[in-house]
């Protein structure tokens, strides 16, 4: 703790912002150090996934656009090329793949009857659902940072202000003077731990659950190509 010699009891209180926050001890500036820290790689993080979602759904409004115009799926795999971050292009361009080595393991095959087919379509399936899971991955990368931001930073903040305010009874206990004037600026800056702990929490909850629902949005876009491929597997590749 600090030491009581070098508290301020006599009103010396600094009113601003900056001045509380010279004015705290050893171990609540320590707090907020933390908490700084915290803070800015939080918005760094919501700042790159704003640009990243924002480049993603650009990207899967493109590509299936393209889909759409495209009447062959080798032309649609060109096109799926050209976009990079798009979670439904990067599962097209799996299932096609898978798409292509059954087709080719098909004709070379003495017996392509219904039983490979069935089996060919459960892989298709599964390259699927693997390539969604790790888009998937992608998308929800760096949001624990942001949930534990979002859950630890009040507790930080609250140890902060339970530190700065014991300094402050001690150092009251030592004078043995209790008057207001005395209390408050001592309490004020340790207050300030706390208020620091919800500035770096509040706003990594609320991006938090934004890009945990985007994502969320994302899989389902995903699951539903998914299904739409498998479709057009079934009835132009596999049964026949």
């Amino acid at each position: 703790m600090k030491d009581i010699g070098t508290l301020d009891l006599g009103g010396g209180f600094h009113g601003s912002l900056l001045g509380m926050v010279l004015d705290a001890g050893l171990m609540v500036k320590f707090v907020l150090l933390i908490l700084l820290v915290f803070s800015v790689v939080s918005w760094a993080i919501i700042f790159f996934k704003l640009k990243y979602f924002h480049k993603i759904k650009k990207e899967n409004d493109e590509f299936n656009s393209a889909y759409l115009k495209c009447s062959k799926l080798s032309d649609v795999n060109v096109a799926a090329k050209k976009y990079k971050l798009s979670t439904t292009a990067e599962v097209f361009r799996v299932g096609y793949e898978e798409l292509t080595k059954i087709n080719s393991q098909l004709k070379d095959s003495d017996n392509p009857g219904d039983e490979i087919g069935f089996s060919s379509i459960d892989n298709v399936e599964r390259s699927l659902n693997n390539a969604s899971d790790r888009e998937m991955t992608k998308l929800e990368s760096a949001l624990g940072f942001l949930a534990t931001t979002g859950s630890a930073s009040p507790f930080i903040g609250l140890f902060g202000t339970v530190w700065g305010i014991m300094d402050t009874f001690q150092a009251i206990g030592a004078r043995g003077s209790a008057t207001l004037a005395v209390v408050a600026p001592g309490i004020s800056e340790a207050l300030v731990a706390t208020a620091a702990g919800l500035a770096a929490a509040i706003p990594a909850v609320i991006f938090y659950n934004y890009f945990l629902n985007k994502s969320k949005a994302m899989l389902q876009e995903m699951d539903n190509f998914s299904g739409e491929f498998l479709n057009i597997v079934e009835r132009y590749f596999i049964r026949k």
